[in-house]
Order: C-alpha cells, then structure tokens, then sequence
C-alpha cells in the first residue's frame, strides 16, 4: 500500500549518482588517450608505408626510363632527383616523386653498412639512396619515428633491389 512507512523511497542518492559520474568520466578519458595513441601510431605507418611505396616506384621508373633517380633525405622531408648529362637534377614532375615534407614530429635516421649517414643539407648535394637503371639499388636501412611513440619502422632496401618495411615493437 503506498504512503505505508514499511516501503524504501525509490530513487538514487547524491553520491551514487556522482561516482556514476566519475566512473563515465575516466572511461572518457581512457578512450580518448587510446584512440590519440592510435591515431599517431597510424600516421607513422602511413607515412612509412609511403616511403616505401614511393621508393619502390622511383626504383621501378628508373629501370622502365634507363636512368637513374635518387632520393635526397633532410630533415624536413625529401625529394627525387634524375642523374642527367650535368649531374644530378631535381625532378620538376608534380607526380608521385613530387618532394614531400615529413609529417610534424617526424625523426629521421638514414644509415649504410651500420653506419649513419648525413642527411642532405641542401638541395645540391648527391642524392643518398640511388635506384639505378640496372634494377638494383643502392643497400640503406631508414628509421622513421613519431614523437614519443615507442614503436618505429625500417624501411630496408637491398643491393637486389628489393624493398622490405619491418615494424620494431620499442626502441633499443
């Protein structure tokens, strides 16, 4: 019978009410921390995944063109570049070896034979990875990184010509 005094209010209390609050609060927030983490972690592996891409194509037009085309690394992104009668030539196209610029946080590590090289200082230096004409390419490993996140990718190429991408779980 309603209005008897041995019926519990219904509803709930101030308090239960806000840890409910709380709790969808953190939750938020861990969503929002993971889904910033992934959305980094994709930019990486785009980015490495066209490098990769686009070497392979540099690779594959200077055996269809019979010249050679290099790829010049700096710190702010890098280019492509045909060898030609007067050296090496920047390449003018506005197709897929157009310079590109590297995505913000972006570091960059180019090496040889386990060494480091320079990236380049300016555009009239030498290209350093070189596809030559003959199908092979000149040996490099490049670590690509993204700001804090822990994992990066090597972009491998080989003497064969042949391009791998490994992804390493942290860093060394």
């Amino acid at each position: 019978m309603p209005g008897s005094p041995d019926t519990a209010p219904c509803g709930f209390t101030l308090i239960e009410i806000l840890v409910v609050i709380v709790i969808v609060g953190v939750l938020a927030l861990a969503v929002t921390i993971g889904i910033a983490t992934a959305g980094g972690e994709r930019q990486l592996t785009r980015e490495a995944e066209r490098m990769q891409a686009l070497v392979d194509h540099a690779c594959t037009q200077a055996e269809l063109s019979g010249r050679e085309i290099g790829v010049r690394l700096d710190a702010g992104g890098y280019a492509f570049a045909t060898l030609g009668f007067d050296g090496w030539m920047a390449d003018q196209r506005k197709d897929e070896l157009r310079p590109r610029v590297w995505v913000a946080g972006m570091s960059v590590e180019l090496m040889r034979d386990g060494h480091p090289l320079q990236l380049a200082g300016n555009t009239g230096e030498p290209p350093q990875i070189v596809c030559f004409s003959s199908g092979e390419l000149s040996p490099f490993v490049l670590r690509l990184r993204l700001g804090d996140i822990a994992a990066y990718y090597e972009l491998r190429g080989e003497s064969d010509g042949r391009i791998a991408l490994v992804r390493i779980a942290s860093r060394t």
